[in-house]
């Protein structure tokens, strides 16, 4: 049987892109939608993470984008958009943590980002998915 690494390729690049504040934040502090302000809030992680779980599930339950080495099992696994969705919202830069943050290594609750602590959350991110998914082979069939 084959590793699927496909769910832990688009949840790592789906993460990077839909970061609230990165490419845009919906909603917005002042407006409804602003494209590339660096901020955050809790709302908006919440929207964007509906979002990406919808665009998610699309692409890997839907459609079923695959990497695999060996072979492909039909089944609907999703345990790869749940734990996708999860972790994104929790790893959002800002709302727990922000590493690296703007004035310290770390900076807490501050509902700030930036393109260094996005792509460090993201290396934490795939790390985290690549653990639940690929190493420890959690699967939710429907």
């Amino acid at each position: 049987m084959g590793t699927d690494w496909g769910p832990v390729v688009v949840a790592v690049v789906l993460f990077v892109v839909m970061s609230p504040g990165l490419l845009f934040q919906l909603p917005a502090r002042t407006r409804v939608i602003e494209f590339g302000n660096m901020c955050t809030s809790g709302i908006a992680i919440l929207v964007h993470a509906i979002l990406y779980f919808c665009i998610l599930t699309i692409l890997v339950v839907a459609i079923g984008v695959h990497i695999v080495i060996w072979w492909v099992d039909e089944m609907k696994d999703w345990a790869a958009p749940i734990f996708a969705v999860a972790l994104f919202a929790l790893l959002s830069p800002g709302l727990l943590f922000q590493m690296p943050g703007k004035n310290q290594p770390v900076g807490i609750l501050n509902m700030k980002t930036s393109i260094a602590s996005i792509l460090v959350h993201a290396v934490i991110y795939g790390l985290l998915l690549m653990l639940f998914l690929v190493i420890l082979h959690l699967h939710l069939y429907v």
